[in-house]
């Protein structure tokens, strides 16, 4: 296992070849993918986890591998269109946009939340299979259109990047679909969960053409990842 190397000795070669660029997702997973990411030996400079720092790239101890650190949403499209070789996203990312071009070869384990179905509090309880439409708002489009269409419901969607907790209390929609963790924010904001659909951790995520023409590379990363997430 490459050993990290001191501080002032790390330099990016972005000029080299065969290097690889390892996409990260900012935010709460970011703390997460830390331990992992030591157990397959790769050590990043330290401020990639540093908010404040304005680098989005960054080199790590092996000089053939960097990391980038993007939106948690935009993982799967530079991993997808080849700006990056390899990257660890949500399973609800890879839902959502279920790109041909990304395969996901390891469930990493961290990350565990849902994305869920949820509506006020107080809302009278019925039977959404007897609903011909129904109004929900969303970061996640696909995944709601999805879950809904099967059982014949048309889903009408709103289409918000955050605050989705406020769209029912002022009249937006009817229900959300999110990610929740804990379920606190939903409580505080007069909402419950009233389905799940589906349960989310991380993955592994690689670039199929990246995968054909760098195999052995490529094979080794994933790899070392799969002997992380053993240990």
């Amino acid at each position: 296992m490459t050993a990290p190397f001191p501080q002032t000795a790390f330099a990016p070669d972005p000029e080299a070849e065969d290097a690889l660029i390892l996409v990260l997702p900012k935010g709460r997973i970011l703390g997460e993918c830390g331990p992992v990411l030591a157990r397959a030996g790769v050590a990043p400079a330290a401020d990639y986890l540093d908010d404040d720092s304005r680098r989005l790239r960054f080199p790590t101890n092996d000089p053939k591998l960097d990391v980038v650190r993007v939106r948690p949403f935009d993982v799967a499209t530079f991993v997808a269109y080849g700006a990056a070789q390899i990257g660890i996203c949500g399973a609800d990312v890879l839902m959502e946009f279920d790109y041909p071009e990304i395969y996901a070869p390891l469930d990493l384990g961290i990350g565990a939340c849902r994305v869920s179905v949820a509506e006020p509090a107080g809302a009278a309880s019925e039977d959404s299979r007897q609903w011909s439409t129904v109004r929900v708002a969303t970061k996640y489009p696909n995944i709601a259109r999805r879950h809904f269409a099967a059982r014949g419901v048309h889903a009408e969607v709103v289409h918000l990047n955050g605050a989705m907790e406020l769209a029912p209390g002022l009249g937006l929609s009817r229900l959300i679909v999110d990610l929740v963790a804990t379920g606190g924010t939903l409580k505080a904001n007069g909402l419950h969960e009233t389905e799940v659909i589906a349960h989310v951790t991380s993955r592994l995520i690689v670039n199929r053409t990246a995968l054909k023409t760098k195999p052995e590379q490529i094979g080794a990363w994933i790899a070392r990842f799969r002997a992380a997430v053993g240990s």
